[in-house]
């Protein structure tokens, strides 16, 4: 099985570097990194040139923000299945592709868990997300997966389609609602860390960018899954914290 990394950049050349090396390191042998760069003005590209590895592709052009990125990268990825690792991210060991094919042998979606580290020298360990069993009604309860954990087949982010743009900040969870709750894939939960997440990014950044991405997760509950205006998972999504992000 063929797995395709995509992995979104901008002016990421300070960390894209480890989050390279991580990729070049997994022991599975049919694999891809597709970098999607936003038209960087620092060094990235020349870091990724750097490593003239024929596993990577990479592409520089404008673009509309991250999920627009990702959106590219559904439109050229090569693999049988994909995933995103952010730029300023790394896998977690050398294992995580084999296991993630060895999960998807018998699946179409498999998700693990995620490490937040203040940087990828130290890998001072902060919190960690659990993701969790899957079941139907998890999103109305409040559950969402860590995106960077989450890898699907090709039928799948053919099925399910791009990226909402409209949703700034949440898109991603919009997007896994869509995968999981508005079909019957099989998704399987893998306990095992997958990714290495360096605190900061936008989705980091503080109470008010947790309010309006909490809303924003309603809005997609309510698009999809026919929410009511205030729903149970716009306040369970803060309780989970406590019990699925625990330091």
């Amino acid at each position: 099985m063929k797995i395709s990394v995509v992995t979104a950049s901008f002016n990421s050349e300070a960390t894209i570097g480890f989050t390279i090396e991580s990729f070049l390191k997994q022991t599975h042998p049919d694999k891809e990194m597709l970098i999607v760069d936003g038209a960087s003005r620092d060094g990235t590209l020349k870091i990724v040139e750097s490593f003239a590895s024929p596993q990577i592709r990479a592409f520089s052009e404008p673009d509309n923000g991250v999920y627009d990125a990702m959106n590219k990268g559904f439109r050229r990825f090569s693999g049988d299945a994909v995933g995103f690792l952010n730029s300023d991210d790394t896998f977690h060991d050398a294992a995580v592709l084999a296991d993630v094919a060895a999960g998807l042998a018998d699946a179409d979606v498999v998700y693990g868990d995620l490490n937040m580290v203040t940087d990828h020298r130290t890998k001072r360990l902060k919190r960690v997300w659990h993701g969790g069993t899957f079941r139907r009604y998890s999103f109305q309860l409040g559950w969402v997966p860590p995106h960077p954990a989450f890898y699907m087949r090709r039928k799948v982010a053919e099925t399910v389609g791009d990226y909402d743009l409209s949703y700034v900040t949440t898109a991603d969870y919009d997007y896994m609602l869509r995968a999981l709750a508005l079909h019957d894939f099989r998704a399987r939960y893998l306990p095992r860390v997958f990714v290495d997440f360096q605190i900061g990014g936008i989705s980091t950044r503080g109470l008010g960018v947790t309010i309006r991405g909490n809303l924003d997760c309603l809005r997609s509950r309510r698009q999809h899954l026919g929410a009511p205006p205030i729903d149970a998972a716009f306040f369970l999504r803060f309780a989970r914290r406590i019990f699925q992000i625990r330091a």
